[in-house]
């Protein structure tokens, strides 16, 4: 059964796979490092596996010996004892997260899996570090101020000898698998952010949406202010606070009348509404209206004032009803 916490198969397809990849890792060199020279013009080269150390090592333990490097000896190495039971468990943990497809657990074995790599690269150049610094006071080659330090990947120029520093196969679906991960724990975190995403803007929406008009009902819904029965949609008005109560009115006199009687504080009101007279009635934000005030107009309690959202209605209206126009601001004053 799928859950909300569940990852999509093909993720869980991808990890199984990468963990049987990563077992294979166990017995394939992990780096290779070739040392290039006029006098081995096949090269020279170390391959480094998470148990031994394999390729030439014997000859170029003989090299380094003249420059006071010590020798490379597997048994020198804790990590050659690790390193395998490490690679194992998380070759495992791979099939397991595959397996049982929980996020969470997908975003623990990525924290660990990059904390691992990072871990590693660490401690293999440190160990380059001192190969390539700590040498024989006594080495039959001394060069003042020179270190033998390989790089940690790509080339660099030893002496005579050009050091080339690479992944080998083993490290290769060793950063394959990393990038495969790092994938599925990218797209699975988009999963989760894109709903929340939305829920958040839904909420957003609403809560914006808070202070905008509702409904009248008309023929049932009270005036708040003379207690009338709101009936004409011409000219029934609105008020919103900050918190999203909406009182109406059925006139714009009466809400006008209402606040400044004290029915609420002019602070706690988010916005006024009036309808559009020419526009199916439409409640808009009161201050960005034209209105026009003439008696013919005949609202319901006399504030005989209609709103428009454009002149060019006001004007039409006007030229059947006469009257004059007014600000919002006047009906303040």
């Amino acid at each position: 059964m799928k859950t909300q916490d569940s990852i999509i198969r093909l993720h869980r397809a991808i990890l199984i796979i990468c963990g049987l990849a990563l077992a294979t890792v166990i017995v394939l060199p992990i780096w290779r490092i070739e040392l290039d020279a006029a006098q081995y013009p096949e090269g020279l080269e170390l391959l480094i596996y998470s148990y031994k150390l394999d390729g030439q090592v014997e000859v170029i333990n003989g090299l380094n010996h003249y420059i006071g490097m010590r020798t490379l000896h597997a048994d020198d190495f804790i990590e050659f004892t690790v390193l395998p039971y490490l690679i194992g468990i998380y070759a495992l943990a791979f099939v397991l997260v595959g397996a049982l497809g929980r996020r969470k657990l997908l975003h623990i074995l990525f924290s660990a899996f990059l904390l691992f790599g990072i871990v590693s690269m660490v401690d293999f150049w440190r160990w380059l570090y001192e190969y390539g610094h700590d040498l024989d006071p006594a080495a039959p080659i001394k060069v003042p101020g020179m270190a033998y330090q390989p790089p940690l990947i790509g080339f660099k120029q030893l002496l005579n000898f050009g050091a080339f520093s690479i992944p080998g196969i083993g490290g290769w679906i060793f950063i394959a698998c990393g990038v495969l991960l790092t994938y599925c724990a990218y797209a699975e975190w988009r999963i989760t952010r894109i709903p929340i995403l939305g829920l958040a803007l839904a909420f957003s929406l609403q809560a914006c949406g808070s202070d905008g008009p509702k409904p009248i009902n008309f023929g049932n819904d009270q005036c708040a202010h003379c207690r009338m029965t709101v009936s004409d949609a011409r000219f029934a008005s609105q008020l919103v606070t900050t918190k999203g109560r909406a009182y109406s009115f059925d006139d714009v006199q009466c809400m006008v009348a209402f606040v400044k009687s004290g029915g609420i504080a002019r602070e706690e009101v988010a916005r006024y509404y009036l309808p559009d007279y020419s526009n199916e009635n439409k409640l808009l934000p009161a201050d960005g209206l034209f209105l026009l005030k003439s008696e013919s107009l005949k609202s319901p309690m006399r504030g005989d004032i209609a709103a428009f959202a454009n002149e060019t209605d006001l004007e039409k209206v006007r030229k059947i009803h006469g009257g004059q126009r007014i600000t919002w601001e006047d009906l303040w004053k």
